[in-house]
């Protein structure tokens, strides 16, 4: 089944016609398959979309495991052994320590409780779409070209998987907020604890103080390496993940993605428009995968994982949802007395429980690993006199990153989207709700540790002193029906009300920068009739209202270098729009994140500038407003200007931002793969605008300017026109080389065009390139 031809030399307007004419010779394709109780359908649309069409309610989700495989199989395969720490087996030895990571922060709770946490059904929603996913393996012996080719470079065989390992596997999650109390400990120690305002400004307006019985000079280097080579993705071209980047990006990573929806009263068509553009680190395959189950008591489209069963971000026939982090602090670094065998624990010793475990090898002989843990959680370092260990919410049950949206993604109207909402548990999420009735709601959800005596926002003694007292219910979160302003939406920024009582419900301080959202809410604000058209926009918006209040800052040109003085005057003409080809944009950009921004910090730390980095956009600004700020601007606005000239040449009539900000996807097993494979993994590369600050997300690391995170995946809905919906997946849907859907979306996305989400009938026939039937396996006829 080898789809896939080179579209890049076509130009895409022609795209579209081309798939189509491909596929007109396409022959339907039917399998026979153990699990299935009833015949079922899975019609592939144009855009790649597989619209799942079952006789029963829990084929649906097998099927869906089926499709996953069909599309995903090495991404998912990886993702279970990534997660399992289970890599030494298939890569061989030098992944033994990732595994021993990954063990460590398993899920090892009861099962009972677990399944319950999610819905009544929730166990046989996952046992429906493991056994689709174990079919679609079995299938491979009688059909091996369907295998990927990632298999074969690796010299590995898919595995068939349990219903639980869609629930153990929990360090895929974003989850917070342990590495910031580190960095927040180590500024204390060299800078002092005010110090740390600069590098995270604290929301609502907060002081904290460093608990008693921590000395924050105590936390060593290196003591979060294990929690962090838990998380990190699989890297197939070195022989140790560098975890220095990987603490650099937890520290700088601004969680991205927006929401909203606009009441109907607001809008030209009368009936609410949601949008929704969650933003995670470009890879490939997609993070998310686009998916519409059909079956009775069912119909439901959108994006999820594709190693997990549902939708998270869509809409069914009656409601639609679309989320965003809401930055619950869901983590805490506990800091025990050592003593032998053990630790203190209200002037006792309390002794560490451990467990031994075998881990499989490639290239190696088995090896037994001894995994460690306190009563608060896994213990990721020791020194002579201290052991240190995580607490994460995470860790408890109903915790697996979105698999709760079983629940959510069948609710017909806002009492029982709520009230699924309070078994939510992980990633804690904004979530914005429309029906079909007219009304708009958003909640917040997800598990929220009660801190009676402590803010979070330091490591804490694990002597008995700094306990979570249980955990808050879902109703102290805020809560919007039907708002006056017609209108409601979240951007991962501070978004409670004035009158939260922070001081009791301490629900998180580390909120992302606040100019996405003040730009979603200036547009949403100036505009009472409402499109798909603007909602559409306003995703792919890159005017920047920091840039904007940056340039209100600039220094007086007076007595400024004569590049200084161009730079001065190139900025203050500016609208503070990011676009692909501005001028103004690339020379902000360069002064701003490679100069303004590091020197500050400098300026404010002589002595440990790096602890201050990258300082927070908000402090930047305020920065700006005292002769320091301004003298720091005015010393790094000619160098900029210089750097600017030799990265994009003299003239600055011709620097475009989108020159040096591009998006280069790359297929992690690119480098082993040779001739016609490693052609077709190859993405063209393109232009950029914005940064992680504008609405259309695009984060960069100041080293490159190459974007790193953002919307892959964008979705905007007429609520009850279900068929005018929009989307977007890049690079495209399919994770196989092979397929025409590799790369199907990327160049509309990187060009800011949109796709249909197409969700009826007559609508997915009419854009129907490809049927796969599944029939039963009769058992009997196989004895």
């Amino acid at each position: 089944m080898k789809f896939r031809r080179n579209v890049h030399l076509v130009c895409w307007a022609q795209v579209v016609g081309l798939a189509l004419s491909f596929y007109a010779t396409a022959e339907d394709l039917s399998y026979t398959v153990k699990g299935l109780t009833r015949p079922a359908e899975i019609i592939v649309d144009t855009w790649g979309v597989p619209h799942i069409y079952a006789q029963t309610h829990y084929d649906a989700f097998f099927v869906q495991g089926f499709n996953a495989a069909r599309d995903r199989l090495w991404q998912i395969d990886l993702w279970r052994l990534r997660g399992l720490g289970e890599l030494s087996a298939v890569l061989g030895a030098r992944y033994l320590e990732q595994d021993r990571a990954a063990r460590l922060f398993l899920y090892r709770g009861d099962m009972y409780r677990e399944w319950l946490a999610y819905g009544s059904d929730a166990k046989r929603i996952a046992e429906a779409f493991t056994a689709g996913i174990n079919a679609y393996v079995n299938t491979l012996s009688q059909h091996p070209e369907l295998i990927p080719p990632e298999f074969e470079l690796l010299d590995y065989a898919p595995a068939i998987w349990s219903p639980e390992d869609v629930v153990r596997i929990r360090s895929n999650g974003l989850w917070r907020n342990v590495v910031s109390e580190v960095r927040r400990a180590r500024i204390a120690c060299k800078l002092g604890l005010d110090a740390a305002s600069l590098w995270k400004v604290l929301e609502p307006q907060w002081d904290t103080k460093i608990p008693a019985g921590l000395d924050p000079c105590d936390i060593p280097e290196g003591v979060l390496d294990l929690y962090l080579l838990a998380k990190t993705p699989v890297r197939f071209d070195e022989p140790v993940p560098d975890l220095t980047q990987a603490w650099a990006d937890e520290l700088s990573a601004d969680l991205g993605s927006n929401n909203w929806v606009v009441a109907g009263n607001r809008t030209a068509t009368g009936r609410p428009i949601l949008a929704n553009d969650p933003h995670r680190g470009h890879a490939v395959p997609s993070l998310r995968y686009i998916a519409h189950l059909v079956a009775p008591g069912l119909n439901v489209i959108g994006a999820g994982e594709p190693a997990l069963p549902g939708i998270s971000i869509g809409h069914n026939e009656r409601i639609a949802f679309g989320l965003t982090i809401f930055p619950i602090d869901q983590e805490d670094l506990y800091v025990y007395e050592r003593v032998e065998n053990g630790y203190l624990y209200q002037g006792r010793v309390e002794l560490l429980k451990t467990l031994t475990e075998s881990i499989a090898s490639k290239d190696a002989p088995d090896e037994l690993v001894t995994l460690e843990f306190t009563r608060h959680g896994p213990v990721v370092f020791k020194t002579e006199n201290q052991i240190f260990a995580v607490r994460a919410a995470w860790l408890t049950p109903g915790m697996a990153p979105y698999f709760g949206s079983v629940e959510y993604m069948r609710a017909q109207n806002w009492r029982e989207f709520v009230a699924s909402l309070n078994r939510w548990g992980a990633p804690s999420e904004n979530q914005v709700y429309a029906d079909v009735d007219g009304n708009i709601g958003y909640k917040p959800a997800g598990l929220f540790p009660r801190r009676d005596n402590w803010d979070g926002l330091l490591p804490v003694p694990g002597d008995g002193r700094y306990e979570w007292n249980g955990y808050f219910d879902m109703d102290v979160l805020p809560e919007e029906y039907n708002p006056e302003r017609g209108f409601t939406g979240t951007a991962n920024a501070m978004s409670l009300p004035d009158d939260y009582p922070i001081a009791t419900h301490r629900v998180g301080f580390e909120w992302s920068a606040p100019w996405r959202y003040k730009r979603l809410k200036e547009v949403l604000r100036s505009q009472s009739a409402h499109t798909l058209k603007n909602s559409l926009s306003l995703q792919r918006d890159y005017h920047s209202m920091l840039a904007r209040k940056i340039i209100v800052r600039l220094p007086s040109p007076e007595n400024l270098t004569v590049n200084a003085q161009t730079a001065v005057a190139m900025l203050s003409n500016w609208d503070g729009n990011l676009s692909v080809d501005s001028p103004n944009a690339a020379l902000y950009a360069v002064w701003f994140y490679r100069h303004l921004q590091p020197e500050l910090a400098k300026a404010i730390a002589p002595l440990a500038p790096d602890l201050l980095k990258p300082l927070d956009t908000q402090a930047v600004l305020e920065a700006l407003r005292f002769p320091l700020g301004q003298g720091v601007a005015s010393a790094t606005l000619g160098p900029a200007f210089v750097e600017t000239q030799q990265l994009l040449g003299e003239d600055p009539s011709a620097w475009r931002w989108g020159d040096l900000h591009q998006i280069q996807f790359v297929h992690p097993l690119q480098h082993r793969a040779t001739d016609e494979l490693a052609n077709a993994m190859i993405y063209p590369a393109y232009p950029r605008g914005g940064s992680g600050n504008t609405t259309n997300s695009t984060s960069f690391r100041a080293d490159d300017f190459l974007v790193r995170s953002g919307a892959s995946f964008r979705m905007v809905l007429d609520v009850g026109n279900w068929d005018a919906a929009k989307m977007t997946n890049a690079p495209g849907q399919s994770g196989d080389p092979r397929s025409y859907f590799y790369d199907n979306l990327l160049e509309g996305w990187a060009t800011e065009a949109s796709f249909p989400l197409v969700y009826s009938r007559k609508a997915v026939l009419d854009n129907k390139v490809l049927s796969i039937k599944l029939e039963p396996l009769d058992d009997k006829s196989s004895d």
